[in-house]
C-alpha cells in the first residue's frame, strides 16, 4: 500500500511525525508533501495568485509554500512517482477538528481533496484541553490507536465521496473509553473571538483565538464523544445540501423567477 502524508501544522509539526510513524506501521510506502508554513484554519484553500515553491528533503519529503489543498493535489498528481497513492492520511491535527470547525480546517481540508481526486482519504486530529502552547498534547493516544483505527477503517471500507474524520481525545491512551462512529456535532454558542490589542505605536491589531466553554452537545456527536474521552470517528462529505429546505423550496420558488411586488 502506497500512503500519501499531509497536514496544516505544516513540515516540521510533530503531529507529522506522528502521522509518518503511524503510516509505517502500515506500509513501508509512504510519502509526505506537506505546507511548508503553518496553514491552520486554511480549509480548502487553492494557491492561484502567487506562485507555489517546493523544497526536496528526501526522496519521498516535500515542503511546499502552499496550501494542504495544494499540497495533496501536487503530491497526487506531480511528486509522487510511479502508482497513485492508495490511500491519503491528513494530520495529526494539534486540537481536534469537530462540529462545525470541519469547513474551516485545513486538516479535513486535505482529505478532501484527496477524496475529490479519488483516493481513499482520512484525516486525524488530537484534541487539546485548550490551545496553549504549554498545554500537554497526547500525541501518544493518536499513535497508540491509530494504526489499528485506519487498518479497521480500510478493512470495512467506505463511499468514495466520503472522508473520515478520526478525533482522539484529550486524554492518555490508558484512558480512552471507546472507540464511537459519530454525527458531525454543532455547538450551543460561538468559541471563535477576536482579541483586541494597541501595539507600541497606537495602532490596534486583534488575534484571533478561542474560549473555551461548557457544551451542551447532543448524544452521539463528535463533540460528546470528546467529552467521554471516546475515539471519534465520523464520515464526513463535501455535499452541503440541506435537502429537507431544498424540497421545500421546490413548489414555492420552482419556475420563472419572481419580480419584487410592488409596495
Amino acid at each position: 500500500m502506497r500512503i500519501l502524508l499531509t497536514n496544516d501544522d505544516g513540515i516540521h509539526a510533530e503531529g507529522l511525525q506522528v502521522l509518518r510513524r503511524i503510516a509505517l506501521q502500515l506500509s513501508d510506502d509512504v510519502w509526505t508533501v506537506a505546507p511548508e508554513y503553518e496553514q491552520s484554519g486554511a480549509s480548502r484553500a487553492l494557491t492561484l495568485a502567487d506562485p507555489i515553491r517546493l523544497r526536496k528533503l528526501d526522496a519521498k519529503t516535500f515542503a511546499i509554500t502552499g496550501t494542504p489543498t495544494d499540497c495533496v493535489m501536487m503530491g497526487l498528481r506531480d511528486l509522487v512517482e510511479g502508482a497513485t497513492p492508495d490511500l491519503v492520511l491528513s494530520g495529526v491535527n494539534r486540537g481536534q477538528n469537530i462540529a462545525e470547525d470541519v469547513t474551516m480546517s485545513g486538516t479535513v481540508a486535505g482529505a478532501i481533496e484527496g477524496m475529490a481526486l479519488g483516493v481513499p482519504s482520512i484525516a486525524l486530529s488530537q484534541a487539546l484541553t485548550r490551545f496553549h502552547d504549554e498545554v500537554v498534547v497526547h500525541w501518544e493516544t493518536a499513535e497508540t490507536y491509530g494504526p489499528g483505527v485506519i487498518q479497521r477503517l480500510l478493512e470495512v471500507g467506505w463511499p468514495r465521496e466520503v472522508v473520515m474524520n478520526v478525533n482522539f481525545p484529550a486524554v492518555p491512551p490508558e484512558d480512552v473509553k471507546a472507540v464511537e462512529v459519530t454525527h458531525q456535532g454543532f455547538r450551543d454558542h460561538h468559541i471563535r473571538r477576536a482579541e483586541k490589542r494597541t501595539d507600541l505605536r497606537g495602532r490596534d491589531y486583534y488575534w484571533m483565538g478561542f474560549d473555551v466553554k461548557p457544551n451542551r452537545p447532543d448524544e452521539g456527536s463528535d463533540i460528546k464523544a470528546m467529552a467521554d474521552g471516546h475515539i471519534a470517528v465520523t464520515p464526513l462529505h463535501i455535499d452541503l445540501t440541506h435537502r429537507e429546505t431544498m424540497h421545500r423550496l421546490k413548489p414555492l420558488l420552482g419556475g420563472p423567477p419572481p419580480k419584487l411586488k410592488a409596495g
